[in-house]
């Protein structure tokens, strides 16, 4: 049976269960493409490639040599470099692309959200005075707050941040998700939380903070989520596999 080839460029929940639901279809060699960033990433269903693509040029170089049929962008909502670059290498090849990107969360009664559009925008938005801050947004910007060094702050990650802040008030804490709301209240008062920044990046493993915050009524800062102008857009799995099935459908096996 001649294939069609599947890249799925991965690292979320989304990405490892669609990979699965896709992994025994005996018409599909599917493979997932993770960053490499996670230290000890879960396992996968599927085979794996990990590291960067070099740039546009790398993913289109990368897409022609594996003869990939449909490049399914599955990443972080925040991770806009790669999906740029998913973008640019697919309008030069001609490959599909399909995003698979969850919905963000709503804003309900009693929450005290003040949304930004940026993480510099987020630093501001937490004032001159010192405020002891839960910062949940992941390691690779929390540096970004040794511009605000009047603040103490308790930066939650997978990984360590490395290197670390040089602001003169910082606690580590080591912890991967889903995270309880029972929890998330403990923490946050352990710790005598005062407000939290968090991206919007939707989903169920890291919606406990945002529920902690409105039971205990503390002001959340949310970088929102920048637009887009993907075509082919999916916000669950069940979508991203009727929209691939239509996708492959039109698209031609390459080559032939």
């Amino acid at each position: 049976m001649d294939k069609r080839r599947i890249l799925i460029l991965g690292g979320t929940t989304e990405a490892r269960d669609l990979a699965s639901r896709l992994a025994g279809r005996p018409d599909l060699a599917v493979t997932l493409s993770l960053a490499g960033r996670t230290l000890d990433p879960a396992p996968q269903p599927v085979p794996v490639r990990s590291g960067g693509f070099g740039g546009v040029e790398g993913l289109a170089a990368y897409l022609n040599k594996e003869a990939i049929d449909l490049l399914i962008d599955a990443t972080h909502p925040f991770a806009r470099q790669i999906s740029a670059n998913a973008r640019a290498a697919t309008a030069e090849t001609g490959v599909p692309l399909l995003r698979l990107e969850r919905l963000g969360w709503d804003e309900t009664d009693g929450d005290r959200w003040t949304r930004v559009a940026s993480i510099d925008a987020a630093v501001a938005a937490l004032g001159d005075e010192p405020r002891r801050v839960l910062l949940a947004i992941g390691r690779q910007e929390a540096k970004a707050f040794d511009a605000a060094p009047q603040h103490h702050y308790l930066v939650r990650s997978v990984d360590p941040v490395d290197p670390p802040l040089e602001a003169p008030h910082v606690e580590y804490l080591l912890a991967r998700g889903p995270f309880a709301v029972e929890a998330e209240v403990a923490l946050l008062r352990d710790h005598r939380i005062d407000v939290i920044v968090s991206k919007n990046s939707g989903g169920d493993a890291t919606h406990g903070k945002i529920v902690a915050a409105r039971i205990l009524g503390l002001p959340v800062v949310l970088v929102d989520r920048a637009a887009d102008g993907e075509s082919h857009r999916a916000e669950t799995v069940e979508d991203a596999l009727r929209l691939a099935d239509h996708l492959l459908a039109s698209f031609r096996k390459r080559g032939v």
